[in-house]
């Protein structure tokens, strides 16, 4: 099936690897325009090795004045935008509320939450010019779940489902079409992270806390980041042409977060 995504006008935050990476390249191999960013240089650098057609700076996604600049430059290079695709994120502390500091709830609910904000105020004006225009939010099966121990990672994430279904119905007459994406459990090194600051948390093995978590879903395998990018690339075709205000869950029929 041709979903139609040739010279399409992509912004992905968060590019250099992980879901990210696995988003850029889907949208690379159907011939999509893209431009990136990532905190990490050396990731950056990658990127310019393998994808020499791709705009690409690095990038701290919370600070307001980086991200208007970086907008700016994309914009410019790619000479307009269709899509936008808000990815960046961190995992956030592992802790009792109690326990949690206040720099690191900012941190989080910074990347996971405001640099979203921060994104779509600067890309807004050159999506309205846009015939196929969409942005697509990476939220979590946190954000509609909730996560024990992991409050700041679920706040941030129920908050994009916020954002995103407000935004939905703010854009609809621009034709502009907002959508979340909510993955479950993912296969890579963040996921195991998590994993394992529960189990050291919690005093038990990786393997009793990783049983458990599969132990809430009806297919009991990690959502792959091909995956995620699979479902955005549709979003951003024309074949997603009528769904907005949307919160997709990628997440094997995930029943609960414990």
């Amino acid at each position: 099936m041709d979903i139609s995504l040739k010279n399409l006008k992509v912004v992905i935050s968060a590019g250099g690897s992980g879901i990210g990476k696995a988003i850029l390249e889907g949208f690379h191999s159907q011939g999509a325009k893209i431009a990136t960013c990532d905190i990490n240089s050396d990731l950056i650098k990658i990127l310019k090795d393998e994808y020499p057609d791709i705009y690409t700076e690095v990038l701290d996604v919370s600070d307001e004045q980086e991200v208007q600049s970086f907008c700016s430059n994309a914009l410019n290079k790619l000479g307009g935008l269709d899509c936008l695709i808000n990815n960046a994120g961190i995992a956030g502390p592992t802790s009792k509320i109690e326990e949690i500091d206040t720099a690191d709830w900012s941190e989080c609910l910074n990347v996971c939450l405001t640099s979203q904000f921060l994104f779509i105020k600067n890309c807004i004006p050159n999506l309205r010019l846009s015939k196929n225009a969409s942005v697509v939010n990476l939220s979590s099966a946190a954000g509609k779940m909730g996560f024990g121990l992991r409050s700041p990672y679920a706040a941030s994430k129920w908050g994009v489902i916020g954002l995103t279904k407000s935004l939905a119905i703010e854009l609809g007459d621009d034709k502009i079409r907002v959508n979340a994406i909510l993955p479950g459990l993912v296969k890579g090194e963040r996921q195991k992270n998590v994993l394992m600051a529960k189990a050291q948390r919690l005093g038990k093995s990786f393997a009793e806390i990783e049983k458990e978590a599969f132990s809430f879903t009806s297919i009991k395998s990690y959502v792959t980041a091909e995956d995620i990018a699979n479902q955005i690339m549709f979003l951003a075709s024309p074949l997603g042409a009528r769904i907005s205000g949307q919160s997709i869950a990628i997440d094997g029929d995930t029943k609960m977060l414990a």
